[in-house]
């Protein structure tokens, strides 16, 4: 038909893949090459993984005079709620040293990422991820993808009803396409046929054969502690408690922080409050959010394919009359139940049950050996001298649990003997930032942000303490393009790359992320970051409404007008 509407090249791959298969395995076989083809590199993502190309290696890679690409894969394990073994985490920490570039990630969604993995490599370290039961499958693509959730070890019904449906959705959620056990886990000399060579059609009867039109994330968090930033997910389940035990969630839908600046079309949004659901019924409402999404989303543009945009068209109650629909019965509005504190779980903490954890706060989550600071082998010796359970948080660091009162002392020195700082040595600012991945792997980054945000928070720290600000609590996270994988929008300071050694600075937002930041200044670089924002904090001090005022409190409640004329007012003199 003449109106008919053209699909994106991705929902023709997809399409066309044979639920998720394409010609990978083909691809795999080819050793005349380093890289995959370009359809292939869509349907990856599904299995956990993108091509990548490290543009830091890319002279190298081609020679003197030349510029060829230097592919790599970056492969993802999707942890539902960051919660791991001691086993587990070694064994990523091996994949990073034999097949990687000797350094793991941890990501701003619980979850952990390897870079550097040659393709000749990518199937080894896939199926040895699964030898420690976990999987990268649906780390990344259009589908579900890691399940977010407080990982607090905290030994009460609470927190274990959560970490439950976090494993419920992840489950609920999956993929069911056979195509990632073909590829990653079967013994390729089984002789077993796959969809490609006769098999029989899988049956997708959540997603269907071309999946969502775009990626979809889900976070679980209590009122008292959004650690996961619920608020930025597609799908959010706010726990209702009442006498101490969880009766239902306030559902919350629609966020996503990615944009496109070039594209007025697109922009950063929070979830809306949606309707209330039991706890036995999370599972059926999150397969009727993912329908709905399913089958209106936009598959025409990517840009404006995120669930958020159909919300913004139709309207959230457009939005839960349809959910209802699919459900199957109306549901009731959401409790008065609403976000009101965070906890970044850094430092001790009684589990409940006799035993303590220990939040570690780890830079940006990068996790590597150097002269002076040892972060893989302090994993190792904690590992192997304590085996604690391992959970990981939404601010890149780590949780070691089911620690005995008489081992406190041991893991502290553990720490410090590899020359790294315990949590309670770290500035207030430095602990609550982070960054992303950015150069030189990301292929969206236009610009720096995990290699330098650790010489501005040294910056930063110099400039606070001088007046006297250093204890205040307040988020400063970057991002090296405006896809904003560490949720800069949301954030007190956000900073997001816009051109090389250029960045668009935010302010406004808050810990407690039920608040959107907005742009104070466009384009400034690198080396003025520091310098155009210590003038607000100037005003901070001397205009706050009270000592319980957080800095991004007080510049939403003045605005933008009133920052601009203060930050010449307070700028230093020349």
């Amino acid at each position: 038909m003449a109106d008919e509407k053209k699909l994106s090249a991705v929902e023709e791959i997809k399409a066309e893949s044979h639920f998720l298969r394409g010609s990978i395995a083909a691809d795999l076989a080819n050793t005349e090459t380093d890289e995959f083809a370009k359809p292939n590199t869509q349907l990856l993502k599904f299995h956990g993984t993108y091509q990548q190309d490290d543009r830091d290696g890319r002279v190298k890679a081609g020679g003197e005079g030349k510029s060829a690409k230097a592919f790599s894969m970056m492969t993802r394990t999707r942890i539902p709620g960051g919660r791991l073994t001691a086993a587990q985490l070694i064994e990523h920490l091996d994949l990073c040293d034999e097949l990687g570039t000797a350094t793991l990630k941890c990501t701003t969604r619980q979850a952990l990422q390897l870079h550097g993995i040659l393709k000749s490599d990518l199937r080894q370290t896939i199926k040895r991820i699964n030898d420690v039961q976990l999987s990268t499958l649906a780390a990344c693509g259009d589908v579900n993808r890691n399940v977010m959730c407080c990982p607090a070890p905290i030994k009460d019904s609470i927190h274990d009803d959560m970490q439950k449906l976090a494993d419920d959705l992840k489950d609920h959620l999956a993929p069911r396409s056979q195509a990632y056990f073909e590829l990653w886990l079967k013994d390729e000399n089984s002789g077993e046929e796959t969809l490609v060579g006769g098999g029989q059609p899988d049956d997708e009867p959540i997603y269907g054969p071309t999946y969502l039109p775009r990626k979809f994330k889900v976070a679980i968090a209590l009122p008292e502690d959004n650690c996961v930033d619920i608020y930025t997910n597609d799908l959010g389940f706010l726990a209702v408690v009442r006498d101490e035990k969880i009766i239902g969630y306030n559902v919350l839908v629609g966020g996503g922080l990615g944009t496109t600046p070039s594209a007025k079309k697109t922009f950063p949004a929070l979830a809306k409050r949606m309707a209330f659901v039991t706890p036995e019924q999370a599972c059926a409402v999150a397969e009727a959010v993912v329908k709905v999404q399913r089958d209106n989303g936009n598959r025409e543009d990517r840009k404006v394919a995120r669930m958020k945009y159909l919300i913004a068209d139709r309207g959230i109650e457009w939005f839960r009359a349809e959910v209802e629909k699919y459900f199957g019965s109306k549901l009731p509005d959401c409790t008065e139940d609403e976000v009101h504190g965070f906890d970044d779980h850094m430092g001790w903490a009684e589990q409940g049950d006799g035993k303590w954890f220990y939040g570690w706060n780890v830079e940006n989550g990068r996790l590597y050996d150097s002269e002076d600071r040892r972060w893989k082998s302090a994993l190792r010796e904690i590992c192997a001298t304590l085996n604690p359970g391992i959970r990981l948080t939404a601010h890149q660091s780590i949780l070691f649990t089911e620690i005995r009162p008489e081992d406190k002392a041991t893991l502290e020195a553990l720490i410090r003997k590899y020359g790294l700082p315990l949590s309670e040595d770290i500035s207030n600012v430095r602990r609550w930032s982070m960054a992303c991945v950015a150069l030189p792997t990301c292929g969206l980054a236009v610009t720096e942000s995990e290699r330098v945000l650790p010489d501005l928070m040294d910056q930063f720290e110099v400039e606070l303490a001088r007046l006297g600000l250093d204890s205040e609590r307040f988020t400063v996270r970057m991002t090296g393009c405006p896809n904003g994988c560490a949720r800069p929008y949301n954030a007190d300071i956000g900073l997001v790359g816009k051109s090389k050694n250029k960045y668009t600075v935010f302010v406004g937002g808050q810990l407690l992320g039920k608040r959107l930041a907005f742009i104070y200044k466009d384009s400034v670089s690198l080396e003025d970051i520091v310098p155009t924002l210590m003038p607000l904090f100037v005003a901070f001090k001397q205009h706050r409404e009270s000592p319980t005022e957080t800095f991004g409190d007080f510049c939403d409640r003045v605005g933008n007008e009133k920052l601009t004329a203060w930050s010449t007012q307070y700028a230093p003199a020349a």
